[in-house]
């Protein structure tokens, strides 16, 4: 049995209109936070620093330049590391994630301290139908990258990660720093063996308002992420088929 120390991380760039709201729905906790500025404007900063004055349970980090949320969540998983934490909860900065599920997910992670604990979402009827669209299409080629279906959704920030687990698979490989990154670690993470718990959540795209999704460029990326899991998937197909037939 692993240990169990907790902390929350929350990458953030340029969400200041919503950050204190998830910061203040978390104190309920008493969990440590880590913030992770990825480069974000001046006006965040300035947010950022009297939440850092008035949340003595928050630590910011900052970052010196945007590289994407995939980059500002390794930054926080080493800072975790260091702090002695074994699990890290990630929630956006948006407002997005349901605060108030965060003890069940802890709760399932402690009873199974080796596990990602993913979010399986329900969405309201304002979630917009071309992401509803996406995470069908996405969880499609994840089952065939997985030959599973272990993972019910790979796009949701809202998750607890084993992080003795995660910094082995950082030693192994390189993760996507950008918006590929949620599908592409819990993807590697299923392949180096973590099981998978899934746990019904609510999500609210109404709360979001700020997307730094760029369609074109994203898309893309998203293209090429599925194309090279599909290939690592090809090399891996012996364990994986030993995998499924146990």
């Amino acid at each position: 049995m692993l240990a169990f120390n907790p902390c929350i991380l929350i990458p953030i760039y340029n969400n200041k209109d919503t950050i204190r709201d998830v910061v203040r729905s978390l104190e309920y906790l008493n969990l440590p936070c880590l913030v992770i500025d990825d480069g974000s404007d001046e006006s965040t900063r300035q947010v950022l620093q009297q939440i850092d004055a008035d949340f003595t349970w928050v630590s910011i980090i900052h970052r010196t330049q945007n590289a994407g949320k995939g980059a500002a969540m390794a930054t926080g998983f080493r800072a975790a590391v260091d702090l002695g934490y074994t699990h890290a909860v990630q929630l956006d900065a948006d407002g997005q994630h349901n605060a108030s599920d965060v003890p069940r997910f802890l709760e399932r992670a402690r009873g199974s301290p080796e596990a990602l604990i993913l979010s399986k979402p329900i969405f309201d009827d304002n979630a917009p139908a071309v992401r509803r669209y996406g995470r069908w299409v996405t969880t499609f080629w994840v089952c065939i990258e997985t030959w599973s279906v272990d993972i019910k959704d790979a796009l949701c920030g809202f998750r607890c990660y084993p992080l003795q687990s995660v910094m082995q698979l950082y030693q192994q490989t390189k993760i996507g720093a950008g918006m590929v990154f949620d599908t592409e670690i819990a993807v590697r993470l299923h392949w180096n063996g973590v099981p998978m718990v899934n746990v019904e959540t609510q999500v609210d795209y109404a709360k979001g308002g700020l997307s730094h999704f760029r369609y074109l460029e994203d898309n893309l990326r998203i293209i090429r992420l599925h194309t090279e899991l599909v290939l690592g998937m090809v090399l891996r197909i012996p364990r994986l088929l030993l995998r499924s037939r146990t």
